[in-house]
């Protein structure tokens, strides 16, 4: 969801202020400056504010981030998911990639583990039942979801980390430094692959990988 540029307001005027405008502060300060740096003080400081002005709105970062978590996933339409289990297991998976791979900051928010958005909840609900209708126990079928969610969240976080990287521009990556001083006498298999480890490393298979995740799991269940 994307919130209208507000302008500066004075500070100590707190009637000047909405949550909606510090909504699209707190977007700004996350998408330009990631998760870490966001925190009442550096919001006010976006919003020419106070932090005390803040509070009138939001009552702290927690909810801040909450409200941010739940407004970018009603933006999200939901999906058409399948009738048998399998696919719609796949099908919510993927969706729940496809909220977060466009919004670094929310995967590092998410990563912490301390935050459920309401408004994304509809997901897990789809996952554990659909985990259920192929013949996992609810107990499984939450550990299905976990191990979804953990495959998810590395996969785009390491997907992030290069991409700033890259957009940093610099020497080449340390591992590709490494990769070409690999002798074929010590590296047969990797000497194989002939320079190509960066072009096979990087390619974007994602759902291939989904679909290794949940077959396995499912072969996996009692």
């Amino acid at each position: 969801m994307q919130y209208q540029k507000q302008q500066p307001v004075a500070p100590g005027r707190v009637g000047r202020l909405s949550r909606q405008t510090i909504l699209a502060a707190a977007q700004r300060v996350l998408r330009e400056e990631g998760a870490g740096n966001l925190s009442m003080r550096r919001l006010a400081k976006e919003l020419s504010s106070t932090p005390m002005a803040l509070y009138h709105h939001v009552r702290d970062k927690e909810e801040l981030l909450l409200l941010l978590l739940d407004a970018h996933a009603e933006a999200f339409p939901r999906p058409e998911l399948p009738e048998a289990p399998r696919e719609r297991l796949l099908a919510s998976a993927q969706a729940l990639h496809d909220i977060l791979v466009d919004c670094p900051w929310i995967v590092e928010v998410l990563a912490s583990d301390g935050f459920v958005s309401v408004s994304a909840m509809w997901l897990v609900e789809s996952m554990i039942d659909a985990a259920v209708g192929c013949g996992l126990t609810h107990e499984d079928a939450v550990y299905a979801y976990r191990v979804i969610w953990y495959y998810t969240v590395g996969e785009l976080t390491v997907r992030f980390n290069r991409e700033r990287a890259r957009s940093e521009g610099g020497c080449p990556p340390q591992r590709e430094r490494t990769m070409r001083v690999l002798t074929a006498e010590e590296y047969p298999q990797l000497a194989r692959l002939d320079g190509r480890w960066t072009e096979l490393a990087t390619a974007d298979n994602h759902r291939r990988g989904l679909e290794a995740v949940v077959d396995g799991l499912l072969r996996a269940a009692p």
